[in-house]
């Protein structure tokens, strides 16, 4: 069930990439919903079960709590460098300025979050269902928005459109790899707790320093926030439905 739903995230993933090339004054509710389905999976399902499972509390603080933390921050260190990067190759002789190895490594760099995505589905299967479906409504979302901005980066930076072409076919596969490599293996209990707070951590990050505000950066528009709205209200009915 696991991989078949990571299939899902592959069809979306080249949706998004297709759409990168189509869509232009849309993409802002899209993402909004996005935003709001990865908010209510972190609030409402992510953390729950996390705090249930990750073990006891270290230095007085539940360790799941710890780790979301560590993985808020985790996506924060990952995004500055990469902006460090793009700002130390800034005086290049590139086409406006941008550096075409920028655009690779922040592709790449989602590429490999995509493979963490399968792997969070696989191991929420590995709970329940009903936490299983729910992350991965969240992920196949994500993975919309993660094709739109592979196709996107990689094209803006100056790379031809076949490499980023290979780079969206890429972060398509990841999450299929991801969730299959969850087969081999059954995860701890307090593991997978860990595991799954530092992924709600980085899942809430790219929520509220990502995609929420590209989604209102040129569309601050009421829609958008009603999308948003929306898309946590159906994980809470998922959430709700599944218990």
């Amino acid at each position: 069930m696991a991989v078949f739903v990571a299939l899902g995230a592959f069809v979306m993933t080249l949706v998004g990439g297709w759409t990168a090339q189509r869509v232009t004054d849309r993409r802002h509710l899209v993402l909004g919903l996005a935003g709001g389905l990865m908010l209510g999976v972190v609030g409402l399902d992510l953390l729950p079960e996390a705090l249930d499972a990750a073990g006891a509390p270290v230095f007085g603080v539940p360790a799941a709590l710890l780790l979301f933390v560590a993985g808020f921050l985790a996506a924060h260190l990952v995004e500055r460098l990469l902006a460090g990067r793009h700002a130390a190759h800034g005086g290049d002789e590139h086409t406006n300025g941008r550096v075409p190895q920028v655009g690779l490594t922040a592709a790449a760099a989602m590429v490999g979050h995509s493979a963490m995505d399968g792997v969070a589905i696989g191991a929420a299967f590995q709970v329940g269902g009903g936490m299983g479906t729910a992350v991965a409504l969240a992920v196949v979302a994500h993975d919309f928005a993660d094709g739109f901005n592979t196709y996107t980066i990689t094209s803006l930076y100056g790379n031809a459109r076949r490499k980023a072409l290979a780079m969206l076919f890429a972060d398509a596969v990841a999450p299929v790899a991801g969730a299959a490599s969850t087969l081999l293996f059954t995860i701890p209990e307090q593991l997978l707790g860990g595991y799954l707070g530092f992924f709600g951590g980085a899942l809430l990050y790219l929520a509220a320093a990502e995609i929420l505000p590209e989604a209102h950066h040129e569309h601050p528009a009421r829609s958008t926030l009603l999308c948003t709205v929306a898309g946590a209200a159906f994980i809470w009915l998922v959430v709700g439905i599944a218990e």
